[in-house]
């Protein structure tokens, strides 16, 4: 009786910290339904995406270390600064971009060409001329380029730090290998397809990085103004700084920010480890697709 009273209280708990921490982060709805038929999907049912995709903790840390990285290019910061309402509606942003991964993650063929056609339509009006007087453009292969290696690489670096478990550089490899269909349907040229070319690509733009004040504005605003509520904002500045940790020292002082080693060893990563104890408790990550082999 014990048991089964524990039991009910824990599903209990499950459901509203599931609902609390979706709401804080504007995923109200669930899932999409998952197509876990091999000639159906877009992507591998079995493969690394999925492991790394459906991890929520890693991914929201994983997720605001790609937005501070993306805006060290002043052109990928320029089209953001001039065509999006990131200001205005953050969280819908954040909406629209988990809805593109759940769809290119877990979804057939079909319902990710939707998804994909979507945000092709959309690079087409963005576009105009950056702070340097260069012309830039959403569709450009190599700006795209840039954008593709900074969100995987940060999801990546992510998962391997806050995720369930840790992928082995061969499975990490092939995470990295997984994304290359999606990023060629983008409009990428020549992806990486490993960890290791995924960082030379990533070194390969430094020359092209610095701050500019459309991203020095965009920093503030990510790291101060998105969330509103006192808790709200306590737990989101502990994201903030866990994504900061992901940087690489470079990117960090690019973006003007600093990760005090005192901060960062008593409090930052002890309480992110059990904040990442929380949501993987509240929204555990989907089971593994496990196929049978012939």
């Amino acid at each position: 009786m014990i048991t089964q009273w524990w039991q009910n209280a824990s599903t209990r708990l499950r459901a509203r910290a599931n609902y609390a921490i979706r709401s804080s982060a504007n995923l109200h709805q669930g899932p999409p339904p998952f197509c876990n038929d091999p000639s159906e999907a877009y992507g591998k049912v079995d493969g690394f995406a999925r492991v790394v995709h459906g991890d929520l903790a890693s991914m929201l840390i994983g997720g605001l270390g790609s937005l501070f990285l993306q805006m060290l290019h002043p052109h990928a910061m320029a089209g953001v600064a001039d065509h999006s309402r990131y200001r205005e509606d953050p969280l819908g942003r954040l909406l629209s971009t988990a809805n593109f991964i759940s769809a290119t993650t877990y979804g057939s063929k079909e319902s990710a060409r939707v998804a994909i056609d979507r945000v092709l339509k959309v690079h087409t009006y963005v576009n105009g001329v950056a702070d340097d007087g260069v012309a830039y453009d959403a569709n450009d292969p190599h700006l795209l380029l840039w954008v593709h290696c900074a969100e995987i690489s940060m999801f990546l670096a992510g998962y391997q730090r806050y995720g369930k478990d840790r992928l082995s550089r061969a499975e990490a490899d092939q995470y990295v290998e997984e994304m290359v269909p999606l990023a060629r349907d983008l409009g990428v040229e020549n992806p990486p397809t490993t960890v290791k070319e995924l960082n030379d690509t990533l070194a390969s733009f430094r020359p092209e990085l610095r701050l500019s004040a459309d991203g020095a504005l965009a920093r503030d605003f990510l790291a101060h103004d998105v969330l509103k509520t006192r808790t709200q904002r306590a737990i989101y500045h502990l994201l903030v700084l866990s994504a900061w940790r992901l940087l690489d020292p470079y990117s960090r002082q690019l973006l003007g920010v600093r990760v005090s080693w005192l901060k960062d060893r008593f409090f930052v990563r002890p309480a992110t480890a059990v904040l990442v104890r929380v949501i993987h408790f509240a929204v555990p990550p989907p089971p593994r697709v496990t196929l049978a082999r012939t």
